[in-house]
């Protein structure tokens, strides 16, 4: 298994071409190649830039791109609004201004679809039949310091590894457990891209076994909604966005 992080030229906001960054940066790609690439220059790709230059501003912005939210006033500090988009738990709607060049960068749109088009890309690109993308950000995990990478979208591959039905080492038949996979190779991926100067947007996920590749789109099979999830106790605080 190799994790191969890629350094590019720098992404510019408030639009810039991900394509061309691909086309230059990449090396061959091979069969059986997972394709990690981080939100922020995805949504440089879509123009998903926005000059603010008041708080008052960027909240109603996070407002507005939150699906759920917990207002600032209740949030330890006060410092960020805690948000819940595209089934993530995350500050702020995912909007970010470190590397920004004066620019708040928005999460992309539909980035399971944007998966799909960027994977059927490359596999054109390099003749593949096997190729999958992830697009990925950090996040905070609740009762922990820091971030930890997480996938947003997906495109290619099935997102677990199920062992339900299977025994464990004394006999006893798991019913519940799944590895989340696209969530795990994440986290390494986000590890080496970086959260600060490093240029590193993406990641090859290279001979990894486990991996079955697919034609469909998966990406739904992976989400829960709030009130089946098991932490619905604690998500029920969350407003949804009127």
């Amino acid at each position: 298994m190799k994790f191969i992080p890629i350094k590019t030229r720098r992404m510019m906001p408030p639009r810039d071409d991900l394509y061309d960054l691909l086309g230059t940066a990449l090396p061959i790609l091979r069969e059986g190649d997972i394709i990690v690439i981080t939100s922020k220059v995805l949504a440089i790709h879509q123009g998903r830039c926005v000059k603010m230059e008041s708080r008052a501003e960027k909240d109603k912005l996070i407002l507005r791109e939150a699906e759920r939210f917990i207002p600032r006033r209740e949030v330890p500090n006060g410092n960020l609004f805690l948000t819940i988009k595209g089934s993530t738990l995350i500050p702020s709607s995912g909007i970010d201004e470190s590397n920004g060049n004066g620019y708040l960068i928005l999460w992309p749109k539909n980035p399971s679809r944007s998966a799909k088009e960027i994977c059927r890309w490359l596999k054109r690109k390099f003749r593949l039949r096997h190729l999958a993308v992830i697009i990925t950000d950090s996040h905070t995990i609740p009762l922990r310091y820091g971030v930890v990478g997480i996938s947003i979208g997906f495109f290619g591959l099935e997102p677990f590894l199920d062992y339900r039905g299977k025994p464990d080492i004394f006999g006893r038949k798991l019913k519940y457990t799944r590895t989340n996979i696209v969530d795990a190779l994440a986290a390494m991926a986000v590890l080496l891209m970086g959260e600060g100067r490093e240029q590193v947007p993406i990641v090859i996920l290279r001979g990894i076994q486990c991996i079955q590749f697919t034609n469909r789109p998966t990406h739904h099979a992976l989400t829960i909604s709030p009130e089946k999830d098991l932490y619905s106790p604690l998500l029920k605080e969350f407003r949804k966005r009127r």
